[in-house]
């Protein structure tokens, strides 16, 4: 029997809404200004909405329990009970308020809280990067003993939403040894995966419930299964599917993995009892020959010809001509289209951009754009080309524009690029030398204080670039407004003791778009926005082209601040790793080649922040761990050229210039070799989560420059005490020698309150003065 397309599926969604829907709810929700109840609403309705717009452009495997009101590993920590003792969770359903101090923290209340904590309130739990994406995921805690059980019925819930609404989809769930993979325990010996026999049985009474409702297929992810894995590791995965089909043999699992290939997995992944596979071939196409050549004949294969990670229109004749053999070969019947891995990790929808070059938009594809796309292949799959043949020769003529472009490639960037030399990254001196020039320069008092770059974006500062943005403000009143709020920050620092201040960023919107906005190759949406963590969405710019400097980016609003002061002030750029890792960038040339064009252009702006005055230079990297590749062996290719890139940008100064770098959410033990050799003369990393765990790799390696360890976290909204800095700061002599120790919070400031900001910086201050009269007394 023919049929009209082959299955079509998304794997997953954005959250957001096309216009930040999900955003404003959860802000007025927070800030009183809902209840929970208009919140559940909200989100009720932007499900609705895309389901309803998932089925209109052709998608037929629609996901259900793919929205997250916070962050979909958090929403499996609350299934499954993973919830740390501080939060005063007694059983039962887990509360939309636990679920949320677990994501933001709880600030303290005056006398403590009902549920037993003192006025400190208690944190979040830590957060960090999702495989190798810009997403962040809340870490799930684990302990020896750990019970689960099933405390929160979402994925059930949800798909009983759906059916209502007259939407057939197939549910998404976390799976479990990826889940245990992703948490912690505070004991570092303490083998996660024996918590497998207790956690899958709340995994099969999940199941079990869908399965009673109606669900025949569930999709399970287990991004795990491109990792290296151990023996260990891939037992678990034998044992926890074993379970679940021996509990629940007729549903039908498509067992998901994304973000690279399945490598040496692959014999394990086949040999699974699931129904189905989805493959990542956008990220791992050459796996493909080999899974067709293994597979059992009746596993559904779903393949991930779309790229779900970057935003550029797809070769649909190039992917035709790929898999019509595969549909040849293997029939329709057991294959299934779809991304490379969920949605989550592009845009919306790009017909809401109105502004765009229009040769620019012709060469792209957001999500529901790739929805179409999909559906196009899935159509001529099936029906054969001349079905889809307008469809084909318009994205076929969009390819050769791309290629082709003058807006793409430019010769002198190309011929800079080609001429880079070995020595233009290194200092004219090592470190020692360099730290004792500084050290009379600056003239800072032991653990000098800083901040990490930007202060709140309060409400005026963002209307008035609303207002600058939309014509009503003149640029000259706007100049004027920044200049008084870049005062009164420099002015405030003072106040409070701060040893090297900032400026504030009140002129940046973003920290890549900021820069990206300045140089050449770069374009930007209007309504481009991806989620980061939470409420905290961004819009990633688009490298369409070779990169340069047409011009000074930062040096007036740095030079204006430091003429303010006599206390040194720091220059703040984005790294070129971070510029590239935070960016949907082009897929034409290596990204290591892009790199270094950021890093010229960032060279050049180093140079002339220094020639400027500035003696603090700051080049943040928060990105450089997360571009690892997620297989060992492809590790050091990557670092080669990521570290090459800083330096080169980085290189270009006087020894008695300080270059600072911050970096946030990585685990640094396996790379710190590589963070030695960036040569920062100081590195500032978050570690107030942790509790200075992080610094361990530090001390074991006796990094030899200076550190930073943030002492605030920056990402709650509760402000700690300076006894809880102290307690930090004096974990943090334990690894490193006192003289390297900078004292700043964990990450820029740009979305707190100053209400929360100012308290918190000024017990920071408070802290590090303690730190240095317990030194000076300890020296008498």
């Amino acid at each position: 029997m023919s049929i009209l397309s082959l299955p079509v599926a998304t794997l997953g969604v954005p959250r957001i809404g096309p216009r930040r829907e999900l955003k404003f709810a959860l802000e007025r929700y927070w800030s009183g200004k809902i209840d929970a109840a208009g919140l559940k609403d909200a989100a009720a309705g932007l499900r609705a909405a895309s389901w309803a717009c998932q089925k209109a452009r052709g998608v037929s495997v629609i996901p259900s329990n793919d929205f997250s009101l916070y962050d979909h590993v958090l929403d499996t920590a609350a299934m499954v009970g993973a919830v740390p003792a501080i939060y005063g969770w007694q059983g039962g359903e887990v509360p939309l308020d636990t679920y949320f101090a677990m994501a933001r923290g709880r600030q303290g209340a005056e006398g403590g809280c009902a549920c037993g904590h003192d006025a400190t309130g208690v944190p979040a739990l830590e957060m960090t990067k999702w495989f190798d994406t810009n997403y962040h995921y809340m870490v799930p805690e684990f302990q020896p003993g750990q019970r689960f059980a099933l405390a929160s019925t979402k994925p059930v819930d949800e798909y009983r939403e759906a059916a209502g609404l007259g939407f057939a989809t197939r549910p998404v769930l976390l799976g479990p040894v990826s889940f245990l993979k992703l948490g912690k325990c505070h004991d570092a010996s303490f083998d996660r995966l024996s918590l497998l026999a207790g956690l899958v049985p709340v995994y099969i009474e999940v199941l079990r419930r869908l399965a009673a409702n109606g669900a025949d297929w569930v999709q399970i992810d287990e991004p795990c299964l491109v990792l290296d894995l151990s023996d260990a590791e891939r037992q678990a995965l034998r044992d926890a599917y074993g379970m679940i089909a021996y509990a629940l043999p007729k549903l039908k699992i498509m067992l998901t993995s994304y973000f690279g290939g399945l490598g040496g997995n692959l014999v394990t992944a086949l040999a699974l009892p699931v129904a189905g596979l989805h493959l990542d071939l956008a990220r791992a196409p050459g796996q493909l020959d080999d899974v067709l050549a293994k597979a059992p004949r009746g596993l559904v294969l779903s393949l991930g010809v779309i790229d779900g990670r970057n935003v550029w229109r797809a070769d649909l004749d190039a992917i035709l001509d790929r898999l019509e053999p595969v549909v040849a070969r293997r029939g329709a019947d057991h294959l299934e289209l779809a991304p490379s891995c969920s949605l989550l990790h592009v845009p919306v929808d790009l017909d809401l951009e109105t502004d765009l070059d229009p040769d620019l938009k012709r060469w792209l594809a957001f999500s529901r754009q790739k929805m179409g796309e999909l559906a196009v292949l899935g159509k001529a799959l099936a029906q054969g080309r001349g079905a889809v043949r307008v469809e084909l020769d318009e994205a076929a003529a969009a390819i050769s524009a791309r290629r082709s472009s003058p807006k793409v490639h430019d010769a002198a960037v190309a011929a800079r690029t080609a001429a880079i030399q070995p020595w233009m990254s290194w200092r004219a001196s090592p470190f020692p030398e360099r730290r004792e020039v500084q050290r009379a320069a600056l003239k800072l008092p032991p653990f000098p204080t800083t901040t990490i770059g930007s202060f709140p974006q309060t409400e005026t500062v963002r209307k008035a670039r609303a207002a600058f943005a939309k014509g009503e403000l003149n640029a000259a009143a706007y100049e004027t407004f920044l200049r008084n709020e870049t005062d009164a920050a420099v002015r405030w620092q003072e106040e409070v003791g701060i040893d090297v201040l900032v400026h504030g960023e009140f002129e940046r919107n973003d920290m890549v778009q900021y820069f990206g906005e300045q140089l050449s190759g770069y374009a930007f949406t209007r309504h481009g926005w991806v989620q980061s963590y939470g409420s905290r969405y961004v819009r990633p710019p688009i490298i369409f082209g070779d990169v340069s400097r047409p011009e000074p980016m930062t040096v007036a609003w740095s030079s204006f601040a430091q003429s303010l002061t006599r206390r040194p002030v720091k220059g703040m750029l984005t790294g070129p790793v971070t510029m590239l890792q935070w960016s949907f960038v082009r897929d034409d040339l290596p990204r290591a080649e892009v790199c270094r064009q950021i890093a010229l252009a960032l060279r050049d702006e180093v140079e002339d922040l220094e020639a400027a005055g500035l003696k603090v230079i700051q080049i943040d990297e928060p990105a450089l761990r997360e571009g690892l590749p997620l297989r060992r062996a492809e590790w050091q290719a990557y670092l080669d050229w990521a570290v090459d890139s800083f330096r080169l940008a980085a290189a270009g100064v006087r020894d008695d210039t300080q270059i600072h770098t911050h970096m946030c959410y990585a685990e640094f033990n396996d790379i710190i070799d590589s963070i030695g050799a960036l040569d920062a003369d100081v590195i500032s990393i978050e570690t107030s989560r942790s509790k200075m765990e992080l610094l361990d790799a530090f001390a074991i390696y006796r990094y030899p420059n200076e550190i930073g360890p943030g002492v605030y976290d920056i990402h709650s909204p509760r402000v700690p005490t300076t006894a809880e800095m102290l307690e930090l700061l004096t974990k943090a002599t334990q690894r490193l020698s006192p003289d390297q120790i900078w004292v700043n919070p964990d990450c820029g400031l740009k979305t707190r309150r100053w209400e929360e900001v100012r308290p918190a910086l000024v017990n920071m201050v408070a802290a590090a003065r303690q730190m240095r009269a317990n030194r000076a007394e300890a020296a008498e």
